[in-house]
């Protein structure tokens, strides 16, 4: 409960501080939203050359594209450490972080949201909608329950490999340009795996899992059978990157010398 109300107060006080300069939240939800919408175009202009993509119908990669966008919203609103190596390692603020009473990683989490980048949630399955209405798909009770499994598993994976490269920093503190390579990497998960050779699909599918967060879990939805094994893989693995990510920072944390070393 302490954590919980902990994070309330710093949503409060970051909505009080963005709501201060509304014009520049709205000029970055359009920019968001534009930069969807280019993707979307360019799925679209793949579209007007093929009916088919390996097997996949346009409307269900636009579905898979709006699936993916949902987890990828919620990662990018409470996880924006592609800056912590400079910020806190080299910059030292990771000195003021260790001096509080709450947990380093999550601080730095609460630190660092962006909520209006939830707004990416909206558009996700507002997308979802269309493309599965265009389809035919049926909706069951139980659709919803599952959808919030899978989201949440989805950006568990995501978190979990961006923590474990962050803690790199414990034990080298030189810029890299891994996490924006990363981050291109993670676009390849909201399009279908078929589509790659075999080596990416295992690099995708078991190695940096962004699979897992747009084709296996949206495939549940389209009735891609042959994909519900890796569908309800989803949230196991979400666990188990986090996981693998809070022991590494734990540990870089305790190697932590402080800036002046």
């Amino acid at each position: 409960m302490f954590y919980i109300s902990i994070f309330f107060r710093y949503a409060s006080q970051y909505m009080k501080t963005r709501m201060s300069y509304r014009s520049d939240l709205v000029v970055e939800i359009v920019s968001d939203l534009l930069f969807q919408a280019v993707n979307l175009i360019f799925i679209l202009v793949v579209f007007s050359h093929t009916n088919l993509l390996a097997g996949w119908s346009r409307e269900e990669i636009i579905f898979i594209y709006g699936f993916f966008l949902v987890p990828y919203a919620i990662f990018s609103s409470f996880f924006n450490i592609w800056d912590f190596n400079e910020r806190y390692i080299v910059k030292g603020e990771m000195d003021r972080v260790l001096t509080r009473p709450i947990h380093s990683l999550f601080q730095i989490i609460i630190e660092r949201m962006e909520l209006e980048s939830l707004f990416g949630v909206i558009t996700g399955v507002a997308i979802m909608f269309y493309a599965g209405s265009q389809l035919g798909l049926p909706f069951m009770w139980y659709h919803p329950f599952v959808f919030l499994l899978m989201v949440s598993g989805g950006a568990l994976i995501y978190a979990g490999i961006f923590i474990s490269l962050a803690s790199i920093s414990f034990w080298s503190d030189s810029k890299t340009d891994i996490l924006p390579m990363m981050y291109n990497i993670g676009n390849y998960g909201r399009y279908p795996v078929d589509i790659y050779n075999q080596v990416i699909r295992f690099v995708l599918t078991w190695i940096l899992p962004f699979a897992f967060v747009g084709v296996y879990p949206a495939a549940f939805f389209l009735q891609r059978s042959e994909w519900y094994t890796y569908a309800f893989l989803t949230p196991v693995m979400g666990i188990i990157f986090l996981s693998i990510a809070i022991l590494l920072w734990n540990e870089g944390v305790k190697r932590y010398r402080g800036a002046g070393n």
